[in-house]
């Protein structure tokens, strides 16, 4: 080997290999299954809302944001779930744990009840069969009705919030009140006397309801709230003169002609008087 051979210098070349990026690598799979999941549960959403009640609706928003204590009792700390002091003669009868020295008649308290419990439902359940009791007797459903047959075609009734609604309302051939808007007629007073022996099974409080027809033309004395009184309040009075105790009216009011129940205002559909039985 030359000398020249020698003094040639020595070249050495790295590759350097560097991987396929592999379309990015994983993380796309991660944002496509991020996506996927959310529109699942975007139309999952979609189907609640379309196949379920008001009522099972209010009941799944309760369970994420739930307004009952998880807690009974409190455990007397200052942490997170510790909960107000043991030794508070203002807080133990309030907090379900026990009655105090100062308070020993707090039975409720004593007794570990909190008002997170069933009675509130089992109440309104004994308050719904008392008003179907009622609504049995008037329309007849377990037997004798104390309603005649040509009657009945004036007469509704619906079980609500509120309590028993029984709406009488006035048909073309056959009105409540006479032409004078303040006497009832003898069907209307047949009708009120079947309630009224109705109402003899329960003690519930009563509300008048009265409720008229619009006027055809624009006056400039609207006697719409002025008659829709006065026939609730002569219901009022059948009611009294038929035995009723006049404890059990908590209520008479005229609402005009601000709430028909058909489209046209001044049908006689809308001449009616809705009597509820209310909830105790």
């Amino acid at each position: 080997m030359s000398a020249q051979e020698k003094a040639r210098p020595i070249i050495i070349k790295r590759k350097k290999v560097v991987a396929a990026a592999g379309h990015h690598g994983g993380a796309w799979k991660v944002a496509y299954a991020d996506f996927v999941t959310a529109m699942m549960a975007f139309f999952m959403l979609m189907w609640l809302l379309n196949a379920t009640t008001e009522q099972q609706r209010k009941g799944l928003a309760d369970y994420f944001s739930p307004t009952i204590p998880i807690s009974r009792t409190s455990g007397g700390g200052d942490g997170s779930f510790g909960g107000d002091s043991v030794f508070s003669e203002d807080t133990l009868p309030q907090n379900g744990t026990g009655a105090s020295a100062e308070r020993p008649t707090q039975s409720r308290q004593a007794r570990g009840e909190t008002g997170a419990s069933d009675s509130g439902e089992a109440i309104r359940v004994i308050q719904d069969e008392v008003l179907k009791s009622v609504e049995a007797d008037l329309r007849g459903h377990g037997g004798q009705s104390t309603l005649m047959e040509n009657e009945q075609r004036h007469v509704t009734s619906l079980l609500t919030d509120e309590g028993l609604t029984i709406e009488i309302f006035a048909l073309e051939d056959a009105p409540i009140f006479e032409a004078d808007a303040k006497t009832p007629t003898p069907l209307l007073r047949s009708i009120v006397t079947a309630i009224a022996e109705a109402a003899r099974i329960v003690t519930n409080g009563i509300s008048i309801a009265g409720h008229v027809q619009a006027q055809p033309i624009v006056v400039a004395n609207n006697s719409t709230w002025d008659r829709s009184a006065e026939q609730a309040n002569t219901t009022r009075k059948l009611f009294e003169e038929l035995g009723m105790d006049p404890l059990r009216i908590k209520r008479v009011t005229g609402h005009a002609d601000r709430e028909p129940v058909i489209l046209n205002t001044m049908a006689i559909r809308n001449n009616r008087l809705e009597i509820i039985f209310l909830r105790d």
